[in-house]
């Protein structure tokens, strides 16, 4: 397995500028046809931070990304790096990384000529721009392979030529356009922690766009979630996973319970809710007004009781168990109500066989009120 290393210390003048690394959006719009894309949107990405853009197909995030990359043209709105507007200048002086999907390698230069390129925009000397890549090839575990040519080399070291040469002028920033999407499953997950790893050892600002949600929640310092060209929640990503704002974050962000209710009361941060045939519960409560209400509560947040309680828990059957290997799936009948469950290990298999009578319960802090439709 190839793994980074971390990148050494030379005497090497810096090529560019890495003191800040903030990129700021401010009232960004960008239309095509009268039709918004990205709408009135407010970003802004601190010094050393890891951002993700995530959302599905057309929610604006690949917009939003190659506005501050200045391959796409603003509508309204101005993006500033390191405090500076660069609405005006040119991709190849906005002084930032980037890395494509298709990883948009030259086929007739090698490896190590594909990352010099920057370098030779740059009018850096030959020598230092051999040495410079010679450095980022081995920071990013290809030492040695520089003098192959991108068909001799496998699609995560072709993306890993991609991101040495994003990182060798020394960017302000670095912005990803889903870089793993081509990779299979194993390699992708590994990908995703050297380019974390690289991105803590370097201290470097990273604006991520993705619309895999594990991929998102792996390796970002706040979520930034997408739909329709606005924000509709950011955040840490267990905070987003675990407290989503709207119903439409609870389903996207992985599997979720959503369970009207009528609410009975209201209180300090918290509410009594009806469930139906489920009973009462008590759930956190951010105040959001609307006609109709769920609760939402994620299938790994259910757990096996001996006995229903009063309050937060339910009886029903198994309707299925399905072993996934590191977990195991129930689907459980509550009235017409269906449960979705998960549980980290098999412990409670053989209580939980099919048309077996069970009683689940959940915490106070692992339910949330939720407006439906919002």
């Amino acid at each position: 397995m190839t793994t980074f290393t971390a990148p050494a210390k030379t005497a090497s003048p810096a090529v560019g500028n890495q003191e800040n690394g903030s990129i700021e959006l401010r009232r960004v719009r960008k239309t095509y046809g009268g039709l918004a894309a990205v709408d009135d949107l407010d970003l802004t990405v601190e010094p050393g931070e890891f951002v993700t853009l995530l959302g599905p197909s057309g929610s604006g995030k690949t917009t939003t990304m190659m506005m501050v990359a200045g391959f796409e043209e603003l509508t309204s709105g101005t993006v500033l790096i390191n405090g500076e507007p660069v609405d005006k200048l040119p991709p190849k002086d906005r002084n930032l990384g980037v890395v494509f999907q298709s990883y948009a390698l030259f086929p007739h230069l090698s490896a190590r000529e594909n990352v010099e390129f920057p370098l030779r925009m740059r009018k850096v000397r030959p020598a230092e721009r051999r040495q410079r890549a010679e450095e980022s090839l081995e920071r990013v575990g290809l030492a040695g392979l520089g003098d192959r040519s991108p068909r001799q080399l496998s699609g995560g070291q072709q993306q890993r030529v991609a991101l040495a040469r994003a990182l060798v002028f020394h960017p302000s920033a670095l912005l990803l356009d889903e870089p793993m999407a081509a990779l299979d499953k194993r390699l992708r997950e590994q990908m995703q922690e050297e380019i974390k790893s690289i991105q803590r050892s370097l201290g470097i600002s990273v604006l991520f766009v993705t619309h895999d949600q594990d991929e998102a929640m792996s390796m970002s310092d706040r979520i930034v979630v997408m739909r329709e060209g606005k924000v509709v929640q950011q955040g840490a990503p267990e905070d987003v996973y675990a407290h989503p704002a709207t119903d439409w974050v609870a389903n996207f962000l992985g599997d979720t319970n959503l369970l009207p209710c009528t609410i009975v009361e209201r209180s300090g941060g918290t509410a009594v809710v009806d469930l139906g045939p489920l009973g009462t519960c008590r759930v956190r409560d951010r105040g959001a007004e609307g006609e109709r209400y769920a609760v939402s509560i994620r299938p790994e947040h259910l757990a096996f009781l001996p006995a229903a309680r009063a309050q937060n828990s339910a009886t029903g059957r198994v309707v299925s168990s399905t072993n996934l290997g590191a977990t195991i799936r129930h689907r459980l009948r509550i009235g017409e109500q269906e449960l979705l469950m998960r549980e980290l290990s098999p412990s409670s298999r053989t209580a939980a066989e099919l048309g077996t009578e069970v009683c689940v319960g959940w915490g106070e802090d692992k339910a949330q009120l939720l407006v439906l439709g919002s």
